[in-house]
């Protein structure tokens, strides 16, 4: 064996978690809740030295989700319309996201989603942050 992989043999029991695709609700949680605690950490800052790991566990997502999560079409504020349909939902239950005003300015499109209020909504929804981005 070369000397990587006997470094990465040594540390593998230790992270194996982190770096598995889930293959599961519970699995993919907890690599949710990892990801949003390197989103809070590293933000957009690209030299970050989390940075890479941030990407990974995104692209560990992405599988998950692409097998197992219903893909919502079209614009983010369109797919807030359709989760508000689907859960039978008005702009006043989402008094976390902002006023109505900021929700009205949202839905039409002349506001965007911030990084707070795409975690809260992807968590409340149990869909991937990237619907509303």
């Amino acid at each position: 064996m070369n000397t990587q992989i006997e470094k990465i043999a040594k540390i593998w029991p230790g992270i194996q978690n982190i770096f598995s695709v889930p293959h599961n609700q519970k699995e993919y949680d907890r690599l949710v809740d990892i990801l949003d605690g390197l989103i809070d950490e590293v933000g957009e800052n690209e030299s970050h030295p989390l940075a890479s790991l941030m990407e990974t566990l995104g692209s560990l997502i992405e599988s998950y989700e692409t097998q197992n999560i219903p893909v919502i079409e079209g614009s983010p504020s369109d797919a807030l319309k359709t989760l508000l349909e689907e859960h039978d939902l008005k702009q006043s239950d989402l008094p976390e996201i902002g006023s109505q005003g900021v929700i009205s300015e949202i839905l039409s499109g002349k506001r965007q989603f911030n990084v707070r209020q795409i975690k809260l909504l992807s968590k409340r929804f149990k869909v991937s942050p990237a619907v509303f981005i």
